[in-house]
């Protein structure tokens, strides 16, 4: 949207081409609407088709995300020397072809995810490879990045699944500040969470900002995912460390930098945005029963997120056990 408002202030009109290399490079075309998020890639050109199918090669309805194919005349005849990639991207048309198109006729298949608007207009959504499984909920990576994107003290961003801990796997993202903006990064990451909370569920929350310069690129200009620094985890929000005061929290605090590995853990930082999810607070709740001897749902780590707000809730567990000992 940005580029387009860009564009559409140079000249009178503005249009959108959609396609791959394999496809003849344009196969959809749509002039830009001024303000319309996101921007539209029009409709299929001339003697070509877009299909959106599931994973079983089904046509999907009017609004329903899937991934995009192509067929027609732009499509190309296969990878040269490569015999398996083509077989692998170039699929037999699985469907009652258009009149008058030949024999042997195949789609392309995109790795582009998408879907068809109520007005035939086509939006593309994302890669396929961004749709990640996380703790059992699957997660559009580019649906993050782009409300990432709508914060004004962000340039750009990418968004990633690490396990950097194989047991641990964790969404993660990388930030580039605007132009002008102090790189500040505990300021900025606290901003994008707090934006980030009021738009998405909890568990599509990146539970790490990463502040960079700029992101790394491949030879042909994307984002190069897997040059994406580790993130320094035993840094974030030092500057408002609390040591804990009580023994409750002393023992909490030990509990959570063992479950999140991390080096430090103050009184008042977050279970969630250290890092933690609904497993981790699983692992949480278990060693509290075993060390204070005291049983807690594990809604009570949702409803008490920092450590002294749960030591607190701990505390009053182990009065009212106390209390319900027997006189003696």
């Amino acid at each position: 949207p940005d580029l387009a408002a860009q564009l559409q202030s140079r000249g009178a009109v503005l249009w959108n081409l959609y396609g791959p290399t394999e496809t003849a490079i344009w196969s959809a075309i749509g002039q830009v609407d001024g303000g319309a998020v996101p921007v539209s890639v029009g409709q299929p050109i001339d003697n070509t088709q877009i299909y959106m199918l599931d994973s079983h090669l089904q046509l999907l309805p009017v609004g329903i995300p899937g991934e995009v194919y192509i067929g027609g005349d732009g499509v190309a005849r296969g990878y040269l020397n490569h015999p398996q990639l083509t077989a692998a991207q170039f699929i037999p048309h699985p469907f009652n072809r258009p009149e008058g198109t030949r024999s042997g006729e195949r789609l392309y298949r995109t790795g582009d995810r998408g879907y068809y608007r109520v007005d035939r207009q086509i939006t593309i959504l994302g890669r396929v490879d961004q749709q990640v499984k996380l703790r059992g909920f699957r997660i559009e990576l580019g649906e993050i990045e782009a409300l990432i994107n709508q914060h004004p003290a962000v340039h750009t961003s990418a968004v990633v699944v690490r396990a950097d801990d194989p047991q641990d796997k964790r969404l993660v993202a990388y930030v580039v500040p605007a132009d002008g903006v102090p790189a500040d990064a505990t300021t900025i990451a606290a901003q994008v969470r707090s934006f980030l909370q009021t738009k998405l569920p909890d568990y599509m929350l990146p539970s790490t900002v990463v502040l960079l310069d700029s992101l790394p690129l491949t030879a042909n200009g994307k984002i190069d995912r897997r040059a994406l620094p580790a993130p320094d985890l035993s840094s974030e929000d030092l500057s408002a460390y609390v040591a804990p005061r009580t023994p409750v929290e002393e023992i909490t605090v030990e509990i959570w930098t063992a479950v999140l590995k991390l080096e430090r853990i103050g009184v008042y930082d977050d279970f969630f945005k250290l890092g933690g999810h609904s497993l981790l607070a699983g692992q949480v709740m278990a060693r509290v029963r075993q060390i204070f001897q005291v049983e807690l749902p594990i809604r009570s780590l949702f409803e008490a997120r920092t450590v002294a707000a749960f030591a607190e809730v701990v505390t009053e567990a182990l009065l009212a056990e106390i209390e319900s000992l027997p006189e003696t």
